[in-house]
C-alpha cells in the first residue's frame, strides 16, 4: 500500500525545507535506510532516508522547490499504483500554483480580459523555485540586514555560489545560491533589513520568470512598487559592463575587515595554518575560493590590504562645543536590548553572593599548568565546578517553559563572550564529562570563533546554565541577567589578594567572589545557596571535581 512521506521537522525552529538534491526519481526502487533526498533547513542540508520499502510513485516538487513542514514530499509503494487519491489537494496545490505564475499580467482593472488561466487573487510565493526568503539563520533571528551583495541584477548565479552577507542578531554570515539561474530581482540594497520570510531576490530565466507579477503579489498588489520593480532589473541588465566595474576593484575583505572567502577555502586554510588575510581571492569580489589556498605561497600577500585596514584617523570633538556621534543599532544589539529586557521584567530575579578561597586552586592550577597541553584558566576551573554542581542540584540546571518546568539532564553551560558588537554565548556540551583541558580548549576556540564572526547557530544553541566572567577586567563583583530560557546565571568577579583569618592569624588570601541570578519562579532562596555551597566547596578543594 502506497505510503506519504511529509516533509519532516529537521530543526527546532524549522519551518520550510528546500530540496537540495533528490538522490531517487519517480519509478526508482527504494529501500528502508536508502539516502532519498538532501534537505536544507534553517541550521543546515541535511539527508533524509527513506522508512520504508518499495518504489517511488511521486516527488512533492523538483530539485531547489521549498516545500513547508508536513508539506507532501514523497510517496512510496508498489509499482502501478494510483496515487492521485493520496496527492488531493496537496501536491495538485503546488502545481496550480506553479502553472498560475507564469499567468499574463495583472491589472489593476476591475473587468480582466477572457484569457488561457486566470489569475487567483492570491499567491503563495514560498512555494515557487525562482523566489529565495529572508532564511532564519539563527533561534532568535527575526530580521536580517543586507551586509553585502555579491550578485547584482543581471549576473549569472551557480549552486554553491556566494549570494550575500546577512547580518544577523548573532553573527554577519554568508548566504549561498542553492539554485542556477540570473539574478532577477533583490529585495533590499546593502544596509537595509528585510523580516524573516520576507523577499530576498529572485533567481530564474528571464524569459521565464514574470518579476512583477511575483513582486506585486508579495507586496500585496502593490501597482506603484512592481513597474519600479521591472524597471532596476531591466536598467541593470541593459548595462552589465557598468554594474561589473565596482565589482572588480572590490578587495577580499568587507567593510568590517572580515575575509571573504567559501566554507571550502575556509576549511582548507585551517587544516593548513593558513591566514586568510595573507591570500589573495580570485573569485566574485574578491572572494577566496579553493583554488586560492591550493596556490598560495606564503610570502606573496599583496601590499595593498595592509594600507586598507589601516585605521581611519579619530576626529577630535571642538572643545567648548556639544558634540556627538548617532549609531545606527545592529542587529546584534537590537536582539540583546529586546531579549535581556523581556528576562529582567518577566523573570523575576534574586541574587545570591558568596566568597571564595581560591588559595588551593590557585596552587593547583599552576601545577596543572607545568603538564597541561593547553593552558588552563580560572574560568575553565569555574566553569568544571559549576558543571560537576549542576548534576547535584538539577533545579539550578532547570528551564522555565510558561506552564512547566524543564529539569535538564545534561548539562551544557553557555559562556558570555564580549565581542565589539556584543555579546555572543556559546555552548560547552555535556561539560560534566569533560575533562579541564578539553574545556580550557573548546572554550577558547569558540571566543575565537566569536571574535571572527565565525560562530554558527548550532554553536550557541541549547545551553542549562550560563556563566559571566568580568574578573579579568579588574571587576569583584557584580550582578548578571539571566540568559533565557536558563532558570540561573552565574557573575564571577576577579580573585583579589585581602586579609584573611585562618587558624587565629591575619595572613594574604586569594578571593573571588560570585554572584548567581535566580528565576524565582523555578529557583528558591534556599536551593540557590546550596549549589553555590558545593561550588565553594569544589573550588576550596579542586581535587573534589575529579571524583
Amino acid at each position: 500500500m502506497a505510503e506519504k512521506i511529509l516533509m519532516p521537522r529537521l530543526s527546532d525552529t524549522m519551518t520550510e525545507g528546500v530540496i537540495a538534491d533528490w538522490h531517487k526519481k519517480v519509478g526508482d526502487p527504494v529501500k528502508k535506510g536508502d539516502l532519498l533526498a538532501e534537505i536544507e533547513t534553517d541550521k543546515a542540508t541535511m539527508e533524509l532516508e527513506s522508512y520504508k520499502d518499495g518504489v517511488i510513485l511521486y516527488l512533492g516538487g523538483p530539485k531547489g522547490s521549498k516545500l513547508q513542514v508536513d508539506d507532501l514530499l514523497a510517496i512510496v509503494g508498489e509499482a502501478g499504483e494510483d496515487v492521485s487519491g493520496l496527492v488531493g489537494g496537496n501536491g495538485g496545490a503546488a502545481k496550480t500554483e506553479t502553472k498560475t505564475e507564469a499567468a499574463p499580467e495583472a491589472t489593476a482593472s476591475q473587468t480582466v480580459a477572457p484569457s488561457k488561466t486566470e489569475a487567483a487573487p492570491t499567491v503563495d510565493v514560498s512555494k515557487m523555485e525562482e523566489v529565495v526568503l529572508m532564511p532564519r539563520l539563527s533561534d532568535t533571528m527575526t530580521e536580517g540586514v543586507i551586509a553585502s551583495w555579491a550578485k547584482n541584477i543581471g549576473d549569472p548565479v551557480k549552486k554553491g555560489d556566494l549570494l550575500a552577507e546577512i547580518e544577523t542578531d548573532k553573527a554577519t554570515m554568508e548566504l549561498e545560491s542553492y539554485k542556477n539561474g540570473t539574478l532577477l530581482y533583490q529585495g533590499a540594497q546593502k544596509g537595509e533589513k528585510i523580516q524573516v520570510n520576507d523577499l530576498l531576490c529572485i533567481i530564474g530565466d528571464a524569459a521565464n520568470v514574470d518579476v512583477n507579477a511575483i513582486v506585486a503579489a508579495v507586496k500585496g498588489g502593490g501597482a506603484v512598487a512592481a513597474p519600479a520593480a521591472a524597471e532596476q532589473p531591466a536598467a541593470q541588465q541593459a548595462a552589465p559592463a557598468v554594474a561589473a566595474e565596482p565589482a572588480a576593484v572590490q578587495t577580499d575583505t568587507s567593510g568590517d575587515g572580515r575575509v571573504k572567502a567559501s566554507p571550502l577555502a575556509k576549511k582548507m586554510a585551517a587544516d593548513k595554518g593558513i591566514d586568510l588575510s595573507l591570500v589573495q581571492g580570485t573569485g566574485d569580489n574578491g572572494r577566496i575560493i579553493k583554488s586560492d589556498i591550493d596556490n598560495y605561497k606564503p610570502g606573496t600577500a599583496p601590499a595593498p590590504a595592509a594600507a586598507q585596514s589601516a585605521a581611519q584617523p579619530v576626529v577630535a570633538a571642538p572643545a567648548g562645543q556639544v558634540s556627538f556621534e548617532e549609531v545606527p543599532v545592529s542587529q546584534m544589539r537590537k536582539v540583546i536590548a529586546k531579549r535581556l529586557a523581556e528576562s529582567k521584567y518577566s523573570a523575576p530575579h534574586f541574587y545570591v553572593t558568596m566568597q571564595i578561597d581560591m588559595d588551593n586552586a590557585v596552587t593547583s592550577r599552576a601545577k596543572i599548568n607545568e603538564t597541561s597541553p593547553v593552558k588552563i584558566s580560572f574560568n575553565d576551573f569555574v566553569l568544571k565546578a559549576c558543571a560537576v554542581a549542576l548534576r547535584k542540584h538539577p533545579a539550578i540546571n532547570s528551564s522555565w517553559l510558561g506552564d512547566k518546568i524543564r529539569v535538564n539532564h545534561h548539562v551544557n553551560i553557555g559562556v558570555a563572550v564580549a565581542i565589539e558588537d556584543g555579546l555572543l554565548v556559546p555552548v560547552v556540551r555535556f561539560a560534566d564529562a569533560k575533562s579541564l583541558s578539553q574545556i580550557a580548549t573548546e572554550v577558547k576556540d569558540y571566543a575565537k570563533k566569536a571574535k571572527d564572526k565565525k560562530l554558527q547557530p548550532s554553536d550557541w544553541e541549547g545551553s542549562t546554565f550560563t556563566i559571566s566572567n568580568l574578573g579579568m577586567f579588574g571587576v569583584d563583583e557584580f550582578t548578571a541577567i539571566i540568559n533565557p530560557p536558563d532558570a540561573c546565571i552565574l557573575a564571577i568577579g576577579g580573585i583579589s589578594q585581602v586579609p584573611v583569618v585562618k587558624n587565629g592569624a591575619v595572613v594574604p588570601g586569594n578571593i573571588m567572589k560570585v554572584t548567581l541570578s535566580c528565576d524565582h519562579r523555578v529557583v528558591d532562596g534556599a536551593k540557590g545557596a546550596a549549589f553555590l555551597q558545593t561550588l565553594k566547596e569544589l573550588l576550596e578543594e579542586p581535587l573534589r571535581m575529579l571524583v
